[in-house]
């Protein structure tokens, strides 16, 4: 029983490019813990899985699934065999720069569905698992603009605080379990999600540098969890944005 975590996989959504694709390399050079990436790309995804395996995970599952969709993440299915998920990292999510004014019904409800609810399904469907670990660890990406209002990405803003609220919430409401629940509030951070932009990537904050605090993260014992944690770039945020 006591060995449950510490053998069990760690679950990465949105891992088939960007940050996601950094954290997923990261616990694979760092860790020993198997790996199962999510994301919607097939291609993109296996090339993610390919990368962990060069880094040195030990084994390495990768599902395309819609994790804004209920039933498919529901359905989600892995081989028996494979380790159960001690450590689900909800990072996949979509930015949306667009004025409040300008932002229609489907955009805000898109913005919703990518940011909120595909944290939600995977708690809804792998929460019952962590409940038969020794603990468990649940690691949502947040955003900075969780804690503040966005002028130029409102509705980006309005699906984080959202999930900052569920994340407070879900955090209270397990704390009689051994399942630990932490926010990264994350500032602008390196990504493809800038590609195009003006923005200075050399000014925005190293995905690596997420990735490692994940991992650290996961290695505190089980007297202690990080319940919110704000990462920024070094001298603020970074124009034009």
């Amino acid at each position: 029983m006591a060995d449950k975590y510490a053998n069990s996989s760690v679950l990465i959504t949105g891992a088939s490019r960007g940050i996601g694709r950094v954290i997923a390399t990261t616990f694979a050079k760092k860790t020993n813990h198997p790996l199962i990436l999510l994301a919607r790309s097939a291609d993109d995804l296996k090339q993610t899985k390919e990368h962990c395996l060069e880094a040195g995970a030990r084994q390495a599952l990768h599902i395309c699934c819609d994790l804004t969709d209920p039933s498919s993440v529901e359905n989600l299915a892995y081989p028996e065999n494979f380790p159960q998920p001690g450590i689900l990292i909800n990072n996949a999510g979509q930015y949306l720069l667009k004025p409040l004014q300008k932002t229609s019904y489907d955009e805000y409800l898109n913005q919703i569905k990518a940011n909120l609810f595909s944290a939600v399904h995977v708690v809804n469907r792998f929460l019952p698992t962590l409940h038969t670990l020794d603990r468990g660890l649940i690691l949502n990406i947040c955003s900075s603009g969780a804690l503040e209002g966005l002028g130029d990405s409102g509705a980006y803003a309005s699906s984080k605080h959202a999930l900052l609220g569920y994340t407070r919430s879900l955090r209270q409401e397990l704390l009689d379990s051994e399942i630990g629940v932490t926010a990264l509030n994350l500032g602008q951070t390196q990504s493809t999600s800038w590609e195009g932009s003006d923005v200075d990537p050399e000014k925005l904050i190293n995905p690596q540098d997420v990735a490692d605090l994940l991992v650290a993260l996961s290695k505190l014992s089980a007297r202690s969890v990080a319940e919110e944690i704000t990462l920024k770039p070094q001298h603020g945020r970074v124009p034009p944005m």
